[in-house]
């Protein structure tokens, strides 16, 4: 049969006598213990960047939602008066010459506009990681900072 414990008395499991708490932790490799206050301040500074680009990229997003709003109602004039245009005209000659250039200026307003939009984007998400990049950058300065703190 197996030996169970007592649940009274002493089990001979507390700590010994001869047991040194302090002497063993004092003899330990602990690393040393960061500055936690620098660290406080660097997690705040990291979160007040993240949400500079957040708010930048939503300022971008918004620019380009309001732009393409823009590009589609003048789209909107700009086909309705061309109906305009080419139900006024007579000929049949006529009509393909006007729904010609129409198409022509259609295609080139579109490329200009699809380019507009794709630099909304990217000054966006240029100006957005920039941030993000500067504090970074930052971040690591304060890191060995905070070790060459560590070794003097």
């Amino acid at each position: 049969m197996a030996h169970q414990p007592s649940s009274g008395g002493s089990s001979g499991a507390g700590p010994r006598p001869d047991f040194d708490m302090t002497r063993l932790l004092s003899e330990m490799k602990l690393p040393a213990v960061p500055d936690v206050q620098a660290l406080g301040e660097a997690s705040r500074r990291n979160l007040e960047a993240l949400t500079a680009a957040n708010r930048v990229a939503l300022e971008g997003a918004q620019a380009v939602a309001r732009r393409h709003m823009e590009i589609m109602q003048q789209a909107m004039t700009d086909m309705s008066e061309g109906m305009k245009t080419l139900t006024a005209t007579d000929s049949p000659q006529a009509k393909a010459a006007k729904q010609a250039e129409l198409v022509k200026q259609g295609y080139q307003r579109a490329v200009t506009n699809l380019q507009e939009l794709s630099d909304l984007i990217q000054r966006s998400n240029s100006e957005a990681l920039n941030l993000l990049s500067r504090r970074f950058a930052e971040a690591m300065d304060e890191l060995k900072s905070m070790a060459e703190k560590k070794h003097t």
